[in-house]
């Protein structure tokens, strides 16, 4: 299988050209993913335990979905497609905010989408080693207590969640 191409980007966020992940990767270039909140009916957030065996942050807690916009994808192409491979779910998303890159957003322009629905999640064995939905409260506590035990991209886009939609997720 050939490896997957990403599209580098400037400090805009304008295409500038394609490379290889492992390259992109490894010279740290500013390149562009996705980030999906899904939420049950009761409020609560699915996180998932990433696999031992990637490449960024392994067993870390993190977003419910996420990865990298493939070259000659956008971000509202990618969130669906990655919902749908990690979790089997294809419930509609909503747009949400936009992060800029850099060394705490693993150099990724990161656009964060949320979801609400009561299908449960089918994880994918190659990506996902597990996860289970929580209260926000209860992440907000984990959060406070153990940090290092959550990918600073997730970090990142629940500090502004919970910023920003400080009432009960389903209810604002």
């Amino acid at each position: 299988m050939p490896e997957e191409l990403f599209d580098i980007v400037d400090d805009q966020d304008c295409v500038i050209g394609q490379m290889a992940r492992s390259e992109v990767h490894r010279r740290k270039l500013w390149h562009r993913a996705v980030s999906i909140f899904v939420l049950n009916s009761r409020g609560q957030l699915l996180l998932q335990l990433r696999s031992a065996t990637k490449d960024e942050y392994p067993l870390c807690y993190t977003s419910s979905a996420s990865g990298h916009v493939t070259a000659g994808e956008n971000y509202d192409e990618t969130a669906p497609r990655e919902m749908q491979e990690e979790l089997g779910l294809t419930s509609p998303v909503e747009r949400l905010a936009k992060f800029p890159a850099g060394p705490e957003t693993a150099n990724e322009f990161t656009v964060l989408y949320r979801t609400i629905t009561d299908t449960p999640p089918q994880f994918d064995p190659g990506e996902i080693a597990g996860g289970a939905f929580y209260d926000l409260t209860e992440i907000d506590d984990w959060l406070a207590r153990s940090p290092e035990q959550f990918s600073p991209p997730f970090r990142i886009a629940y500090q502004w969640y919970r910023t920003s939609h400080p009432n009960h997720p389903s209810c604002d």
